[in-house]
Order: structure tokens, then sequence, then C-alpha cells
């Protein structure tokens, strides 16, 4: 199961996160997130990257043109779309995306199914404060293109290891404070997933 570690803010945490086995870092460009990022900032972070670890920009109500430009600067590997656009938008960007499902009911799972999506609880704030999505939602359902995140942590992600997810998401149940990864839940986290993996 692969792990991404979003709300990076710096070095240290980044590569932190990928020495205890984590595939990708999200940068949150959103400005109105406690765990907002400068793109000059995360240029300078991203540079400094191992191979083979992708680079994640979250991105909310902004134009693709502004997605495209910030990536581009970035090195930014994928873009996380976590709001509603239009096909329009999607047609315009040039990098991979990745949609994101702001779940509150069983249905809202089933979007995009056909295509590799981050499932997350649905939250007036875009995320990053610890709401779980319902397992229950997920019963029964195909999850292997379905990145869960919302409210994960060391004490509770054994619980969705055996949906069949292709990957987690988790931000705030790492912290020690809001943009600020804790090491020993860092590796605590990603011992749990990957020692399913091995």
């Amino acid at each position: 199961m692969r792990v991404k570690i979003c709300g990076i803010t710096n070095l240290e945490d980044a590569l932190n996160a990928i020495e205890f086995g984590a595939d990708a870092l999200g940068f949150v460009f959103y400005e109105k997130s406690p765990r907002y990022i400068e793109p000059k900032v995360a240029r300078e972070i991203i540079t400094k990257l191992p191979p083979f670890v992708q680079s994640i920009g979250l991105f909310v109500n902004v134009s693709s043109d502004l997605v495209n430009l910030i990536s581009n600067q970035c090195k930014i590997n994928l873009a996380q779309i976590h709001f509603e656009a239009n096909e329009n938008f999607f047609k315009k960007l040039k990098i991979p995306h990745l949609k994101v499902v702001r779940a509150s009911s069983k249905e809202d799972i089933l979007k995009f199914e056909s295509e590799y999506r981050i499932v997350d609880a649905f939250v007036e704030s875009y995320g990053g404060e610890g709401k779980r999505v319902n397992l229950d939602w997920f019963s029964k359902v195909d999850c292997s293109k379905i990145i869960l995140a919302g409210g994960l942590s060391c004490e509770n992600v054994v619980e969705v290891l055996d949906f069949g997810f292709y990957g987690v998401d988790v931000s705030s149940g790492v912290e020690s404070y809001k943009g600020k990864k804790d090491k020993k839940k860092l590796e605590n986290f990603l011992k749990k997933v990957k020692r399913v993996n091995s």
C-alpha cells in the first residue's frame, strides 16, 4: 500500500518521511491552510529529494493556469485537485492530476470510480481537520483505485489495511502541531502500513 505524507512544510520532515518509507509528499498551495507553503520554499525542498519519490501539489479553488504555473515552477509530479472543478479545467491541465472526493455519503465514494482518486471526509475547510470517512461505506466496494484520507493516525490506520485501498494519505495524524511533523509518529505510521506489504 502506498503512503502519501501531506502538509510538508520543511526539508527535515520531508527527509524523515522518505527515510521511513513514504512514497509521496504533499505540498499545500492553499493560503488559508496552516500547512500552506510558498512555491519557492516547496521548490527548494523538492530539488533536494531523492529519486522515485512523488511530489504532489494540493490546490483549492484556483485556475488551471495557476496549477500549471506552480507545478512547473516547483517541479511537482502530480496535482491534487481538492475542489469541484469542471471538465474544461481538467482539459487545460498540463500535469497529471488526482481528483479529491470530499465524501459526505456512501454514494460519494463511487464518484470517478474508473479513476485513481483520493477520498477524504467532507469538511468546510478542505481537509486537515482529522475527520474520518465512515469505513462501513467501503464494504463490498472495489477500493483498488482509492487513496483514503481523513483522520488517519498511528492508532487507527490498521483498521483500514484490509479494504484493499491503493494508498493512504495522512497529514494531521502524524503532526506535533499543524505544519510540523512528529518524527516518531511518522515512523510508527509508516511501519504499520508498510509491514503489511512485506
